[in-house]
């Protein structure tokens, strides 16, 4: 059910919409969407067109900038459908996201093929440094960007130790902090003979994060994008499952996958469990102990 605050937030979104379309949309119809932790959803439906809306606090407003840029470089690239971004913008109550409605399903086999050779033709395009011209989110913690010609310097500063000291911060086992300390001093012996290249990212993709439309083609969304190593986009798909061996088969069909990379991806993947340890704790901290552990003796 929406409350006062949403009710009016939702019809100053559809005047906005009116002036960025130079098209009258009036709401006839709107729906909650379930499924998000951080934002409320809805599907705003009027007599010719329906959209997509996230919502949230008027303080979220570059969030959801961030989301609309890593939206359009996706879509630029011309390899994968994503959701066409319509508009950004605040009200008096709230800050928010307006895209294309997409009915979205779930995946198949072929359309997991599918998503895998996109996904190698989207990192196949070559970028000019890691990171990217702006800080976003992954999930609700802030994300770091700067532009670096160095991929393990920018692994090391803005992603493993960025998160670790947030974990650390928050309280959490000191043990992450003594291997934290000892992986960041060996990173370097991850990448033996593999110098990664610069690749725009989903930089969040997990299942939830990607499905297909009523053609049964691929749609991925909620970006979290960056330049870096393709491999950290692969992993993240290993993380929670969902993902076919068809869409890997397909990937390296493509782009083959060097054999580091089944070393890599826990190093890659424990980004998203600290973030994980930093927003819910939990379960999450010893999980991130016990990958650092099996990391660290990698190396030694």
């Amino acid at each position: 059910m929406k409350s006062p605050i949403e009710n009016q937030a939702l019809n100053s979104i559809a005047d906005q919409i009116s002036i960025q379309t130079n098209s009258r949309f009036s709401v006839k119809t709107v729906t909650p969407i379930t499924g998000g932790d951080i934002n409320r959803a809805f599907r705003l439906e009027g007599a010719a067109q329906t959209y997509f809306v996230k919502l949230n606090n008027v303080h979220t407003l570059d969030m959801f900038q961030a989301e609309f840029a890593g939206l359009q470089a996706l879509a630029a690239t011309q390899t994968l459908l994503i959701p066409t971004p319509i508009i950004c913008g605040q009200t008096d109550t709230a800050s928010f996201l307006v895209l294309e409605y997409l009915q979205l399903h779930r995946g198949s086999a072929q359309s997991d093929s599918v998503l895998g050779q996109q996904l190698a033709h989207l990192h196949l395009q070559p970028q000019p440094y890691f990171g990217w011209h702006r800080n976003n989110t992954i999930g609700s913690t802030e994300q770091l960007n700067p532009q670096s010609i160095n991929w393990i310097e920018f692994w090391r500063k803005s992603r493993l130790e960025f998160q670790l000291n947030l974990v650390i911060a928050n309280g959490h086992s000191k043990k992450l902090a003594s291997l934290g300390a000892l992986l960041s001093e060996h990173l370097a012996d991850f990448f033996t003979g593999y110098s990664p290249q610069p690749s725009l990212l989903h930089g969040d993709l997990w299942s939830g994060n990607a499905a297909v439309n009523v053609d049964n083609k691929p749609v991925i969304f909620d970006p979290a994008c960056y330049y870096g190593d393709r491999e950290t986009d692969l992993a993240m798909t290993e993380l929670f499952g969902g993902f076919g061996q068809n869409f890997y088969a397909a990937y390296n069909d493509v782009w083959q996958l060097d054999s580091g990379y089944q070393t890599r991806k826990q190093l890659y993947n424990l980004y998203h469990v600290l973030n994980h340890a930093v927003m819910f704790g939990g379960s999450y901290i010893s999980q991130a102990e016990m990958m650092m552990q099996n990391l660290v003796q990698e190396v030694l």
